[in-house]
């Protein structure tokens, strides 16, 4: 299945595989488990409920809401741990210290799991501001709910208490609400990875709690990939986890720069022509093109400088986006090779710029800003940019001048070579589209 998604032509036959894996799963539980006639009803029953609701989910969703859609799935598991560990400490399945550490860290990191991806959800979806949630004593709170967490697991060891187990849980989604609210709209990429990561070990737990080897092993893959991917975002932004978390913030000092240059506004003929006459083109999308649509034209821009004769490749940084990969599948559903689409290291040495004829940016800023290598006063200094300013000509594709999500100015904008392709980013490839055919 996994292999299969390696390759457009075969990715439909790797979901399908996918979703047959999942289905002999759940049929060869059924099968193995022997409950009375009315608790089978109401498994099926829910089976079918929970697959109906996903199907109608999955139909209304677009490739931009996947960011939203994956918090909201995970604080399902986050719901099906904690629930799973808390009628297991009802039922007295189990007992001795694995057990009781496991049922606690279960619930816990279930709960956690569960109110953070609420709160990602609600910030993706538009439902809440997505500034930092700050108020008076939020640090000493915190140190609390820690301490609180801990001392309960300590008791709940020793005593096995339910109202113990209840006491974590409910500590754990207060903590698992506040920390993900201090994080900026900004930075709710790293959020997501962080609690795909966190369900994943809460499906450990769960599996020690079950003693089922398998669920303790998937548990331990998706949270160790997911935290390996949390390690490779905040690396990718020069960040910190503490950091970007707002546990322990760098200090922000006052930072100014001074830019040299004018911004040279261009129009969809000239930057046509431009494409018409490159023998290598470099495309770098951002969330601009995500929000707009554009990517279907985009597609269609990349076939007809192909037919051309034109070596067109698509640049995408690590945090482009609202989560990792949003941008990759938002290319692949719109049809853009898979062979056309690199990864910034793969693409970002001063050498792979000097045949580049023409960079084209697709609403991004933040990701292409020259201060990230220029500036050891900047706040993203250090940060990997795609380093679009040594292509012959740059070309710029943004709604306004505004600044990114860093509140930024991109000295890039301003530079000898780059001109400026101003307004909505669907309508300006069409435009380019339309001229090119």
């Amino acid at each position: 299945s996994i292999g299969a998604l390696s390759s457009q032509k075969t990715a439909p036959a790797g979901n399908t595989l996918g979703m047959l894996g999942v289905a002999g799963g759940l049929a060869g539980t059924i099968c193995s488990v022997h409950v009375p006639q009315a608790t089978l009803v109401q498994m099926l029953a829910t089976m079918a409920l929970g697959g109906g609701l996903g199907v109608g989910i999955a139909r209304r969703a677009e490739v931009t809401d996947l960011p939203q859609l994956v918090a909201a799935f995970h604080s399902l598991v986050g719901v099906a741990a904690a629930a799973t560990a808390i009628a297991s400490a009802l039922s007295a399945h189990g007992s001795g210290l694995l057990y009781s550490i496991s049922t606690y860290l279960a619930a816990s990191i279930g709960a956690l799991t569960v109110t953070g991806s609420l709160l990602a959800f609600a910030k993706l979806q538009g439902l809440m501001s997505g500034k930092s949630l700050s108020f008076p004593g939020q640090r000493p709170l915190l140190a609390l709910l820690v301490l609180s967490l801990v001392g309960g697991m300590w008791r709940y060891i020793g005593t096995s208490a339910i109202n113990v187990l209840y006491f974590g849980t409910a500590v754990s989604a207060v903590l698992g609400w506040i920390v993900a609210g201090q994080v900026g709209g900004a930075d709710m990429p790293v959020v997501i990875t962080l609690l795909n990561s966190a369900s994943g070990w809460a499906l450990t737990a769960e599996g020690f709690v079950l003693s089922n080897t398998l669920l303790t092993v998937v548990g331990a893959l998706i949270g160790s990939s997911g935290a390996i991917l949390s390690a490779m975002m905040c690396t990718a932004m020069n960040r910190t986890l503490l950091d970007v978390l707002g546990i322990m913030r760098k200090p922000a000092g006052a930072f100014s720069c001074t830019i040299d240059g004018e911004c040279k506004v261009t129009e969809p003929d000239t930057v046509s022509m431009l494409l018409q006459q490159a023998k290598k083109v470099v495309i770098v999308p951002g969330y601009g093109i995500a929000v707009s649509k554009g990517q279907y034209v985009l597609a269609e821009i990349i076939e007809e400088l192909t037919k051309q004769g034109t070596d067109v490749r698509v640049a995408i940084h690590p945090v482009a986006g609202r989560m990792p990969g949003q941008l990759n599948v938002l290319l692949a559903e719109a049809g853009i090779p898979y062979d056309k689409v690199f990864e910034m290291d793969e693409l970002n040495e001063p050498g792979d710029w000097k045949d580049v004829d023409v960079a084209l940016v697709v609403g991004a800023n933040d990701t292409v800003n020259s201060l990230a290598e220029d500036d050891p006063a900047s706040p993203i200094a250090g940060m990997p940019v795609i380093r679009v300013w040594k292509a012959k000509k740059c070309i710029v594709m943004k709604r306004s001048m505004g600044v990114g999500y860093a509140a930024l100015e991109n000295p890039v904008f301003y530079n000898d070579n780059t001109d400026m392709l101003l307004g909505d980013a669907k309508v300006r490839l069409e435009d380019l589209r339309d001229r090119l055919r």
